[in-house]
């Protein structure tokens, strides 16, 4: 039996960690958007009862450190699957980039198992295996505008977004999500209005979107790659409406209206950054 199944990246139009516990353990309030820009996870069952992973990217490991192979083996172990599987994985997503790569192939994994195998999970229960594998991995499942809380498990849907382009320009620079996360024990942050986004979100204003775009994690990591403010201010100079880092960066994105607009801002972005994507959000498609 063979699948193929599309993993779309992730984009955080707001990111707050109002709380973060002694134990360094931190509760997101988040509102993310899943976006055209998309990976292909193959699955495919074979009678050798393993379970092994390919990838046409040289960055990613093919071992217990990949989420998708991760996902694999939980959901085997959790329903006594004895079969073997192949996993392929088209990388289309850069990698350490923010744009939630290894969350998403674990994600399409789990729901591709759950239709190859028959199993009936709800997507509620899909994503409580998520939670297992990554905190991104839950909202990955659903794949669709949410607001996001606790330790990334609370997923609460909202309406599709107001017809927009996404302009992502990923300087060439990685960055360590946990190190980023540990940064934030002891450190004064800026708390971003979730609560005035989530309104734009639901009444679908596209300005009121982006005048409340915020991250609380790009300051801490635009101190260490102080690049990511210059695309920031590039992407507005050459005409997008806005422009936020996405999740604990590098990958910093910019808002149009309209996709010509958008497209004037890729191609000048383009001269000043390698990794350029043009995107949407999957459900304005």
């Amino acid at each position: 039996m063979k699948m193929i199944i599309k993993a779309p990246a992730k984009l955080n139009l707001g990111l707050d960690a109002p709380l973060v516990h002694s134990n360094k353990e931190v509760e997101w309030e988040m509102i993310m958007t899943s976006i055209s820009l998309c990976d292909y996870v193959t699955l495919e069952t074979n009678d050798s009862q393993a379970i092994e992973i390919d990838t046409d990217s040289g960055f990613l490991p093919a071992d217990s450190r990949n989420l998708a192979l991760k996902a694999a083996e939980l959901f085997f172990k959790a329903n006594h699957i004895q079969s073997g599987l192949k996993i392929s994985i088209e990388k289309n997503i850069p990698v350490a980039a923010g744009l939630g790569g290894g969350s998403t192939d674990a994600a399409a994994v789990l729901r591709g198992l759950n239709e190859m195998f028959a199993t009936g999970y709800s997507i509620f229960e899909l994503a409580k295996f998520g939670l297992q594998i990554d905190s991104d991995v839950p909202y990955c499942v659903y794949g669709k505008t949410a607001l996001v809380t606790g330790y990334g498990e609370i997923i609460t849907p909202l309406p599709k977004l107001p017809q927009m382009w996404f302009v992502l320009a990923k300087p060439n620079i990685s960055v360590s999500t946990p190190k980023i996360v540990r940064s934030l024990s002891g450190t004064k942050l800026d708390h971003p209005d979730i609560k005035s986004l989530t309104q734009a979100v639901q009444h679908q204003d596209y300005n009121g979107i982006n005048q409340h775009l915020a991250n609380t994690l790009e300051g801490i990591t635009a101190e260490k790659y102080p690049q990511i403010l210059t695309i920031k201010h590039r992407l507005v100079n050459y005409g997008a409406d806005g422009s936020l880092m996405t999740g604990s960066g590098p990958t910093v994105y910019g808002i149009c209206r309209k996709q010509s607009r958008a497209r004037r801002v890729f191609n000048s972005i383009s001269g000043f950054c390698n990794e350029v994507y043009l995107a949407q959000s999957i459900e304005t498609k």
